[in-house]
């Protein structure tokens, strides 16, 4: 696997402040307590992290399926899905990826004071990039879960062919053959879909949200 990269690469998009001037928060009358009152659960993010074909989409949309059964508001923000839409303009260099989970952690973090579980699943490669994410939300707010799942398998699964094309050259920058992944080192879950079936994932995920108190709004 590529030799790990976190240092900041000249001209990468990454800014504290807005670059537009003269704009001010707006202070909204319904507070984040009322709207998780209302929807009897807890807001929060759950991001999913692994290599392509990890089962990340798989998992998170089994938990959607899980969860609005029981009458949960949930959604799923699945990385190729925002490649159509607010990131198409958006490839996979170093400083694309860190843009594209910029963008995604903030809109997840709308979603968690919106009283949401919204569920992400994307590679997210950089721990840098996942943890600023985390801390641009509250305490409690986001859950990190690792689909761990060695890149053998990964590639055995290939579903899309892209391990394939990514070992002829044909993709260029392709997590895990010629992109690094850094692995979580304090996930909230770690998943084993190597050894675990697609349900029992999916139920480890809805039993961690259930023990903490984020399905009854505690």
């Amino acid at each position: 696997m590529p030799p790990l990269r976190r240092l900041r690469q000249k001209g990468e998009r990454v800014m504290s402040e807005p670059k537009s001037q003269n704009i001010s928060k707006v202070q909204l009358q319904v507070t984040r307590a009322q709207r998780e009152a209302a929807l009897g659960q807890r807001g929060v993010t759950v991001w999913f992290t692994g290599l392509s074909a990890s089962g990340k989409s798989t998992i998170a949309t089994s938990v959607d399926q899980l969860l609005t059964s029981r009458g949960k508001h949930c959604y799923v923000l699945d990385g190729d899905n925002i490649r159509f839409g607010l990131n198409r303009d958006l490839g996979f260099s170093p400083e694309d990826r860190n843009e594209n989970i910029r963008r995604i952690g903030e809109v997840a973090k709308l979603f968690t004071q919106a009283g949401i579980i919204n569920l992400t699943a994307f590679i997210s490669p950089y721990i840098e990039d996942r943890d600023r994410n985390r801390e641009i939300q509250e305490p409690r707010d986001f859950i990190e879960v690792y689909v761990e799942c060695p890149l053998e398998a990964c590639e055995k699964r290939d579903p899309k062919g892209l391990y394939a094309k990514a070992r002829a050259g044909l993709v260029k920058e392709f997590t895990g053959i010629s992109a690094p992944y850094e692995a979580p080192v304090n996930a909230e879950v770690v998943l084993h879909t190597d050894r675990e079936t697609e349900e029992e994932s999916a139920r480890t995920v809805v039993e961690f949200l259930e023990s903490k108190g984020y399905l009854d709004g505690v």
